[in-house]
């Protein structure tokens, strides 16, 4: 987060950076780190009715080749996305889309990830004047430095010039 002086040792807390920010092949480091936990599992496979035994049956999981439960990677992609939000969306109009998704190793309760996106493509937009997108890729990585997820985002990011922060005096 960044901060905005707004008065005489006055500042406000800014999240996000406008289009003009982004620079092809910049990596965002975003921090803090999750540590994840059963009930972080169990909640969140309950409350999206995804109710699969492997989320939340230890005594099912423990007969599978992993020996215990897996943490749903619904919660994992939620979590990884959210972290990248100071960093790449936090002055988005909207999301766009994700695609190539992909789950290469588990997670389980204990696991501490973090996130790293890549800027990989930005322009302005042709339709909607005073805004561009950005592309990145993000990647999942527990502590140890394995990988376990990622994905392409594109998003929608209002410039600097007559944004919704100036009008909405945030």
């Amino acid at each position: 987060m960044s901060l905005k002086k707004i008065g005489e040792q006055r500042y406000r807390g800014q999240i996000g950076r406008y289009f003009e920010d982004f620079e092809i092949g910049d990596v965002y480091e975003h921090r803090p780190g999750r540590t994840l936990t059963d009930a972080d599992n169990i909640l969140f496979s309950l409350i999206t009715m995804n109710y699969h035994p492997m989320h939340c049956d230890a005594a099912y999981a423990e007969k599978s080749e992993f020996g215990k439960l897996i943490v749903n990677s619904g919660l994992t992609l939620a979590i990884v996305l959210g972290m990248s939000v100071p960093e790449v969306s936090g002055k988005a109009i909207a999301n766009l889309g994700w695609k190539d998704i992909k789950l290469v190793a588990p997670v389980f309760a204990g696991d501490t990830i973090y996130a790293e996106s890549e800027v990989l493509a930005k322009r302005a937009s042709q339709s909607r004047p005073g805004q561009g997108i950005v592309t990145v890729r993000t990647i999942g990585k527990k502590a140890d430095g394995t990988v376990f997820m990622s994905f392409e985002r594109s998003v929608l990011i209002q410039m600097r010039e007559g944004n919704i922060d100036e009008a909405a005096d945030y």
